[in-house]
């Protein structure tokens, strides 16, 4: 499929009831509610909170696909992703109808609805779900792992979203996507299945980096078991982890929704054709991801006039839920040298003084909407 077409398949299927940043299970109920007999919900399970847990089967092909989303509650991109992908699914159109002859999907569009309705990473009893993978301590993390067990897939797709902190290498290109094989061991060890999941990152990053100009990026590959997607690959199954990243002047995510979206559609269709190993090592040339951006980075900046030396002054937006709505708070993290560092929006103070609305000195720490450069308000958030 080109990329033309793909989008405009996107496009007629995106799921105009989700937006933002702030996706519960109330927000989804009536999209699972009135889905045909083509798609097999099943509630799975109850929260800490008892919210039900459901899972959505469809397909009917012998390679089987567990996907899931929203283990961190506040990382919401990739469900909407997924409805989008849901009501492509709902076409009657051949190179959809493919994958479904050819994969059988089980989705989970929110694991954590606990910590979806607080925004928070953890759940309701303050566990981190992805590092619960051996002790299986929470019920949300029991249903994922009998899920699993149950189904027995043979790819594991497990989606996430990443902070806007994270460089496609240091190229200066935000990491819009990031994907990882998670290591299934602490050697690294590269078994069949691993390759496969590799080979299907390989791939992705082929199809999108252009579009997305270079920024993708690996994930950090570091070995830890209580990791779900650490585990999974231990038990033989091909996961690839996907990581809704930050796209340009995008923090709502929509326009990473949609690159999320062709990522599946891409993924599944590799999969659906049958996914060879040959060139998995091309996975190792892509750019691992790096801590190099800030939201906002004010260079060349002098907290007094008589400073004799400029530093730069990095802000980072903190993500508060106000009603039903994410608010972006800016606020000063750092004060000093940050050169090798790049900005989401850049501001060159050119040695001038920078101050708050106040006139008074930046510290760490300060919430700031904007600053005074040179006689002249400045906003943080455009």
């Amino acid at each position: 499929m080109t990329s033309k077409t793909l989008h405009k398949l996107y496009i007629s299927n995106k799921e105009k009831t989700l937006s933002g940043r702030y996706i519960t299970v109330d927000m989804i109920a009536p999209l699972v509610k009135k889905m045909t007999s083509n798609f097999k919900v099943n509630k799975i399970g109850d929260s800490v909170e008892g919210v039900p847990i459901h899972s959505i089967k469809l397909g009917s092909g012998p390679k089987k696909v567990l996907l899931w989303s929203q283990m961190h509650g506040n990382e919401s991109t990739t469900t909407k992703a997924l409805f989008d992908l849901l009501n492509c699914f709902s076409e009657n159109n051949a190179s959809v109808q493919n994958i479904l002859e050819s994969c059988t999907l089980m989705i989970m569009p929110i694991l954590n609805p606990d910590g979806a309705h607080y925004y928070t990473r953890v759940n309701a009893n303050d566990i981190d779900l992805n590092r619960d993978a051996q002790d299986l301590s929470q019920p949300e993390s029991k249903i994922l792992r009998e899920l699993f067990d149950e189904f027995k897939p043979a790819y594991c797709f497990n989606l996430h979203g990443q902070r806007t902190i994270f460089g496609a290498g240091n190229s200066g290109r935000s990491a819009t996507l990031s994907f990882l094989a998670p290591a299934m061991d602490a050697d690294k060890s590269l078994p069949m299945h691993r390759k496969q999941a590799m080979c299907i990152i390989a791939s992705l990053h082929s199809r999108l980096s252009v579009e997305l100009d270079g920024g993708i990026g690996l994930y950090d590959d570091g070995f830890n078991l209580n990791c779900v997607g650490d585990t999974f690959q231990n038990l033989g199954a091909s996961t690839v982890l996907f990581e809704a990243g930050h796209f340009p002047d995008d923090y709502n995510r929509e326009e990473t929704r949609k690159y999320i979206f062709y990522a599946l559609y891409h993924a599944l269709t590799h999969i659906s054709r049958g996914v060879a190993v040959d060139d998995y090592q091309q996975y190792f040339d892509i750019p691992k991801n790096e801590v190099c951006f800030y939201d906002v980075l004010i260079k060349h900046a002098r907290l007094f006039q008589s400073d004799e030396k400029t530093v730069d002054i990095a802000i980072q937006f903190r993500e508060d839920l106000v009603g039903n709505k994410v608010v972006f708070v800016p606020e000063i993290i750092k004060i000093e040298d940050l050169d090798g560092y790049f900005g989401h929006k850049t501001i060159d103070a050119k040695n001038s003084v920078v101050c708050d609305s106040k006139n008074k000195t930046l510290k760490v720490g300060s919430e700031i909407d904007f600053v005074i450069l040179n006689n002249r308000k400045i906003l943080i958030k455009s």
